[in-house]
């Protein structure tokens, strides 16, 4: 067996390779021709072997990269091919808002899962984007790295910045043993939210909270729910996702307002990251790849 870390998830990779009894790994060569053009070569020999391909599509280049190696990999006579996707870029297009659109997620799932033969992702964005999968399909969850370090912390109660993260939180305190609260929010625009804490909830004075959200992109939603919950008296905060995408400045504006960020290694950051090697490698052994 062999792991090939693409340029976007080679830490990754290479710890999935180590939590699979150190399977052989192996970081492809990559290059622009003169005209622009990406090339690949990847190392090593895979005819007959069973490959495990990891690389997370944040930016157009990462999906082209991804392209081609799966060729590669194919072309070299690999017996079979798991294709590890930490973060799906692309995913948030999971239906048709105005005429004239593509569903993105479905598009990109197509190309991708060509030569795969079968998928491995972490915290897709939504229920819709695992029904845009032909071949076996496997999501693994990004909380139990983040519960594994918040372990190490005083976390007195975990907040889900809206309704739609009540699953979320509820498995992170299943998973740590304290209470969760879920906080109602409605969406301005694109980077602006309003939050309140709902009627019931419990004193919050002294606290320490832990946000928990599956993707911090522009920080909007984070910034609003911690400024809330400042005032409402927590005593620290930390900010918590599963993919780090903290465009422009948010990494920054969110910092400015909490104690601390963390998220897991699907994508590289400056935030304390948890690795999902474990769980990912426990899919990957589960369906032969070990």
């Amino acid at each position: 067996m062999l792991v090939i870390g693409g340029s976007s998830s080679t830490s990754l990779a290479e710890l999935i390779s180590r939590e699979l009894g150190n399977a052989p790994f192996t970081i492809p060569f990559k290059k622009r021709f003169p005209g622009g053009e990406m090339y690949v070569r990847v190392g090593g020999k895979f005819e007959g072997e069973r490959v495990v391909l990891v690389q997370s599509t944040k930016r157009d280049e990462d999906l082209i990269e991804l392209f081609l190696l799966e060729d590669a990999i194919r072309e070299g006579g690999a017996k079979s091919l798991a294709l590890v996707i930490p973060y799906f870029g692309y995913s948030r297009q999971d239906r048709v808002f105005f005429p004239g659109e593509p569903i993105s997620a479905r598009a990109m799932a197509h190309r991708l899962e060509i030569d795969a033969d079968l998928v491995v992702t972490v915290d897709l964005h939504s229920a819709l984007n695992r029904t845009v999968f032909t071949k076996p399909l496997h999501e693994a969850s990004g909380i139990p790295a983040i519960a594994r370090l918040l372990r190490r912390r005083n976390v007195d109660l975990l907040v889900s910045p809206d309704k739609g993260g009540v699953e979320r939180a509820q498995r992170m305190a299943t998973l740590l043993g304290k209470p969760w609260l879920a906080l109602q929010k409605t969406r301005i625009d694109s980077e602006h939210v309003e939050i309140v804490v709902p009627d019931g909830a419990p004193d919050l004075q002294g606290k320490h909270v832990v946000i928990v959200d599956d993707v911090i992109s522009t920080g909007g939603t984070v910034v609003e729910a911690a400024t809330l919950l400042r005032k409402q008296g927590a005593r620290e905060i930390v900010a918590a996702c599963t993919h780090g995408l903290f465009l422009k400045d948010a990494f920054e504006r969110i910092k400015a307002v909490t104690n601390d960020i963390l998220a897991t290694d699907t994508l590289e950051s400056a935030a304390e990251t948890g690795s999902v090697a474990p769980d990912i490698a426990s899919i990957l052994k589960r369906e032969g790849f070990s």
